[in-house]
This record gives C-alpha cells, sequence and structure tokens, in this order.
C-alpha cells in the first residue's frame, strides 16, 4: 500500500503531560512511528514524502484564528518568559460553561485554553511544524486515491482525531482524517465515511461533521462513561440537523475482546454501506491492543490482519489514518498487520 511519512513528526516530542494528577513522561512519543515504517521497510514496504498543500487546504476543517494560534503559540509562549525554551506549554485554565469563548484573550495561558480540552496535551517548539506535515500526508494520501489508488495510508503523528474544528487535546493539533475527508468532499465525491477504529471517540470529527449530511462518521471505541474524552461518544449521539442520522457511535465495555469488537465493526460497515459513500477514511487507532498501557479492549497482533481484509472488502477507495496506539514495541507489527491485510484481498 502507498504510504506516505512525515519526516517532521519528531520535532513535536512532549515532555510531560497530566495523567491522574501527576506529570509523567508523554505516551505519545516519537518511537509510535519509527517503530510501523521499521516493520514496514522489513516487510518489504517503503514510504513516500507527501506532496506539499498550502494552508488554505486546511480551512475546510479548521477556524483561521485557531490556525493562527497553533501557528505562533510556541513564538507567544518565548515571549512570555523566554526560560519557557526548556519545558513544554501545557493548558491550566479553560472557558467553561457560562464564560465567553468569542472574544480573544491578550494572555497567552487563556488563548492555550480557548482553545485546548485537557492537560495532557503538550505543545512543543515543533508542534505546528511536525502537525502540519501531518496534515500533508492525509492530503496526499487522499489525493492518491482520488486519482485511482485503491488505498493509501498517512503514517504521521501527532495524531489527529480529537482535534476539532477550534480546539486541539486528546495528542492530537490538525485533525488529518477530517482534512482527508474533506478533501474527497472538494474533489467532487457525494458521500464519504469516516470509521474511527481508536480506543479512544474521535470527538473532534464527530463535532466537525455532525450537523452534515455528506460525511457520515462511525466510531467503535471505549464506553465514554469510563473512557476518554468522556464527553461524547454515545450511543444516542445521532447527527444534528442536516446531518441527523449520519454519525453513528458504537461504544464498548473495558475488556471486549475481538468477537465483540468486530461485530461492531462489522455492523459500522453495514451502516456505511448503506449510506451510499463513495470512499471511506479509516482513523487507524492500534489501541485496541490488549497490551495498551491507556486502553481496555483485548485485541491481538494477527486480529489486526483480519480487520486489513474486512476493510478492504467494504470494496471502497480507503485513505487510512495513523491515530493511536501507545504499546510502542508492537504498534509496528499492528499496523503493518492492517496494511498487509488489507492487500491480500483482490479488489
Amino acid at each position: 500500500m502507498i504510504t506516505y511519512y512525515n519526516e517532521l513528526h519528531a520535532l513535536h516530542q512532549g515532555r510531560l503531560e497530566m495523567f491522574r494528577g501527576a506529570l509523567v513522561p508523554c505516551f505519545e512519543v516519537p518511537a509510535r512511528v519509527d517503530h510501523v515504517r521499521d516493520e514496514l521497510l522489513r516487510r518489504g514496504g517503503g514510504t513516500l514524502t507527501p506532496k506539499a498543500f498550502p494552508d488554505s487546504a486546511l480551512l475546510g476543517v479548521h477556524s483561521a484564528r485557531y490556525l493562527d494560534f497553533l501557528q505562533h503559540a510556541w513564538d507567544d509562549w518565548l515571549a512570555l518568559d523566554p526560560a519557557n525554551a526548556g519545558r513544554d506549554a501545557l493548558p491550566s485554565v479553560w472557558p467553561i460553561r457560562g464564560m465567553r469563548s468569542d472574544f480573544l484573550p491578550d494572555n497567552f495561558s487563556a488563548r492555550m485554553g480557548l482553545f485546548s480540552f485537557d492537560a495532557g496535551t503538550p505543545l512543543t517548539s515543533g508542534t505546528w511544524a511536525a502537525a502540519r506535515a501531518g496534515a500533508d500526508c492525509a492530503l496526499s494520501a487522499a489525493h492518491s486515491v482520488l486519482h485511482g489508488e485503491r488505498a493509501a495510508f498517512a503514517l504521521t503523528r501527532p495524531p489527529g482525531h480529537h482535534a476539532g474544528a477550534d480546539f486541539f487535546g486528546g495528542y492530537c493539533f490538525l485533525n488529518n482524517a477530517a482534512l482527508a475527508a474533506q478533501s474527497l468532499c472538494d474533489a467532487g465525491l457525494q458521500r464519504v465515511a469516516v470509521l474511527d477504529l481508536d480506543y479512544h471517540h474521535g470527538n473532534g470529527t464527530q463535532s466537525i461533521f455532525y450537523e452534515r449530511a455528506d460525511v457520515f462518521f462511525a466510531s467503535v471505541h471505549g464506553d465514554p462513561r469510563t473512557e476518554y474524552p468522556f464527553y461524547l461518544g454515545h450511543a444516542d449521539e445521532t447527527g444534528a440537523g442536516a446531518g441527523l442520522g449520519c454519525n453513528l457511535n458504537l461504544p464498548l465495555a473495558r475488556g471486549s475482546d475481538f468477537v465483540t469488537w468486530s461485530a461492531a465493526l462489522e455492523h459500522a460497515l453495514e451502516k456505511i454501506a448503506a449510506f451510499g459513500a463513495d470512499a471511506l477514511v479509516v482513523s487507524l487507532g492500534l489501541d485496541t491492543f490488549a497490551g495498551d498501557p491507556i486502553s481496555g479492549f483485548s485485541l491481538q497482533s494477527a486480529d489486526y490482519l483480519r480487520v486489513g481484509q474486512r476493510l478492504a472488502a467494504a470494496g471502497l477507495p480507503t485513505v487510512l489514518v495513523f491515530e493511536g496506539g501507545y504499546a510502542v514495541a508492537e504498534v509496528g507489527v499492528n499496523a503493518v498487520n492492517v496494511l498487509e491485510g488489507f492487500d491480500t484481498i483482490s479488489p
């Protein structure tokens, strides 16, 4: 499978994140992508450098003031105190219900809180460069599919599916899957489906497309009553306005095995087929693996071959975008198993 690799991903390397009341080393690390690329090369695959897309390509998904914040955030952080060069930026205040979000504060900490929803997503000196190059990977994968490739894979980090139109969190800054889906729509496809297979619900992707009828969002994930990001991902969230009926959440209990999980995947793919999608974007999270340190499903490495086969059997032009997966030593095998499984199914 054609794979676009983010050569700048390691520029984003957070030092610490807030986790269960303590500052701990970040779970989202460059080695996640390095292991996938190494495994891909070991099996005889290769990677391509993505095409450079203009910043205007981001505006179909993200707001202009949010993009401006991300692009200048590190300089603003240093302007606050030059000593900040030795530590990453984490938000500490947020405009919760009843507070204003329309007014852009002058204070950097207030602006950071305005555009974020957790304290577990450090912003670093290289965050913008890494995330921006990742967007090019996703857009290049979509471009390849539009021009005849059966499937393409965006191998990038930081991940994207928790990022909304104007907020970051969950290690995510730019929503790569949403950017790929939007580019497919912009190219003239009438109906696009986004299938999120990460353990954690793709709250950002859902919020971006929730009121739209041209993009169907389906997600198989941990039950938000107990699992991050908690505040979206319930089964009764089915879309709104023109998008009513175009959102499908399939929350599963912690500990769910492959039999339970694959039944939910089958249901999601049936709904996508009924929607009449012209193309499929997959948020490929591998934190459904049994050994993942911050998740709770029990899929095994061999199961990901079958996942890839089932995705291919859907028969749709497919863009796969790398998301979560924090069992770092195994994530390469698991990710490439999906790609290999996909490629074993004839079109």
